[in-house]
């Protein structure tokens, strides 16, 4: 094969495998030498839509084949592939369709008004709906072999940031960097052929996509598709198909727990569990810890593919709350702001270096030769390193929240509001205060059925946090405000919350 990129990957595993299962969706099986018909068959048609070498191909939809079908029939023919965020209004879909200069959009039926609302304001060669049109698209196509000489260093996917704080970018993420990232998951999480991946969080998220269903792909396990994730709806898919792999963030893993049927769930196929997007509090490992799983906490980015540091399973205990030690293939400084690396126990950047680290955003070479120093991307994460190595990070570098000239990192007081048995969620930001400069403000989410008192809960952190760290204000909200992913949407946060 001339393609050295993703997009041959479902032929070089159907020549393997053919009759293993590759993909499962509401029930209904895909084989490997299916998958590889069918992204083939896309490949021609995309080839008589126009889409050439280089060109831009999006997809709009929740989880689903064609996700990944649309995915590797542009990486078949050398074109760039373009995930969007189904969270997102039409203007900020049309602000990436644009930004990227996107010809082809492939979108699910649920995405048409949205569409809709696009035509004219995107410039869009042609738009293809999941279904009978899609469906039909690949039946009139050609399943005759498609051999571009596709290059591993040449860009295969264009993923956007999540935009919380500005306009989102671009991150170029080329075939090598997908490739290196998934070897990563596989050295480092010790995935079998006889993986069976639930995937749940969604594609357009880096995780979802690259740490969990590529790898688990390259190695020829099946991965179980949901359109969203639903505790009880996973809880019966893990049952079901005895799954052995997933990901997810905090938020979905606490509300995995939080089922009446927690306790009583058959979890017995559950090998590895992964958790990234944010801090794992204390108390939800130990959650999972009662029911003998432990997670494989992780900590990356989307300008690195995404993996930067994995806690490895024999330390999931002995170090919980760190993020561990770089990935096999990755390397990791943490350093002060002239680039000296911190003491151990010192709280500095976390700079990233390796083959799956980006070579730039899309359109924009300032910002891009601004993130790198010496050839290290520059994270904006705040971390710290203990005497072997392990690195906790502490927070997001732009929420640290300065206070009489002390640094308080909110993740670090978020993790021990958790701790508080009537507390399901909390934000932490910081607010204008007269004498300090400023201060912490809490949101918190009650427990279901719980009445929370401020007063009692901020008292209870008296011993737990040094005096400054504790908020001087609580609020009691219904919800927070996340992004697609599950993160916080801190930003959202701050815009609600912080005048209050």
């Amino acid at each position: 094969m001339r393609n050295e990129g993703l997009g041959s990957w479902p032929a070089r595993r159907a020549r393997k495998t053919p009759g293993r299962t590759a993909l499962l969706h509401e029930g209904a099986p895909t084989s490997y030498a299916v998958l590889h018909e069918r992204t083939t068959r896309l490949g021609h048609a995309l080839r008589a839509a126009g889409v050439r070498r280089g060109d831009r191909v999006a997809y709009l939809g929740p989880n689903h084949p064609s996700f990944l079908e649309t995915f590797f029939a542009a990486g078949l023919l050398g074109a760039v592939f373009v995930p969007l965020n189904t969270r997102l209004a039409a203007p900020e879909i049309a602000y990436q369709l644009t930004d990227s200069g996107t010809g082809v959009l492939v979108h699910s039926p649920a995405q048409a008004a949205v569409v809709d609302e696009l035509r004219g304001t995107v410039d869009l060669r042609r738009t293809v709906t999941v279904g009978p049109e899609y469906e039909e698209l690949l039946a009139a196509s050609s399943s005759d072999p498609v051999d571009e000489p596709v290059g591993s260093d040449e860009v295969g996917l264009i993923m956007y940031t999540s935009g919380t704080t500005g306009r989102p970018k671009g991150a170029m993420l080329t075939h090598a960097n997908l490739t290196w990232n998934a070897v990563n998951v596989l050295v480092d999480s010790d995935l079998t052929a006889h993986e069976v991946a639930l995937v749940s969080a969604p594609l357009f998220h880096t995780a979802a996509l690259n740490m969990l269903t590529l790898p688990v792909l390259l190695k020829g396990g099946a991965c179980v598709l949901t359109g969203s994730f639903d505790p009880d709806a996973a809880l019966d898919l893990i049952e079901e198909h005895r799954v052995t792999f997933m990901f997810g963030v905090p938020a979905m893993y606490s509300r995995l727990a939080g089922r009446p049927r927690w306790q009583q769930a058959d979890l017995s196929s559950l090998r590895t569990l992964t958790c990234g997007g944010a801090p794992v509090p204390g108390s939800l490992i130990e959650t999972y810890q009662h029911r003998g799983l432990s997670f494989l906490q992780g900590y990356g980015m989307t300008e690195a593919a995404p993996g930067t540091l994995s806690l490895d399973a024999e330390h999931a205990v002995s170090k919980a709350g760190s993020a561990g030690v770089p990935h096999f293939f990755s390397e990791v400084r943490v350093a002060r702001p002239d680039l000296t690396p911190v003491d151990v126990g010192e709280t500095g950047e976390v700079f990233v270096r390796g083959p799956h680290v980006m070579p730039g955003y899309w359109g924009l070479p300032e910002e891009s030769a601004a993130a790198f120093t010496d050839g290290w991307f520059r994270t904006g994460d705040a971390a710290r390193i203990d005497s072997d190595g392990y690195v906790t990070i502490v927070d997001r570098l732009k929420d640290m929240i300065i206070s009489g000239g002390e640094n308080i990192y909110p993740a670090e007081v978020e993790n021990a509001l958790l701790a508080h048995p009537d507390i399901a969620e909390c934000a932490v930001i910081g607010v204008p205060d007269d004498e300090w400069g400023e201060v912490g403000r809490a949101v918190v989410v009650p427990r279901e059925g719980a009445v929370l008192d401020p007063a009692e809960i901020l008292t209870s952190l008296a011993g737990r946090l040094a005096k400054y760290k504790i908020p001087k204000t609580l609020v009691v909200a219904g919800e927070l405000p996340r992004t697609a992913s599950g993160k916080l949407a801190k930003q959202q946060v701050r815009a609600r919350y912080g005048a209050l």
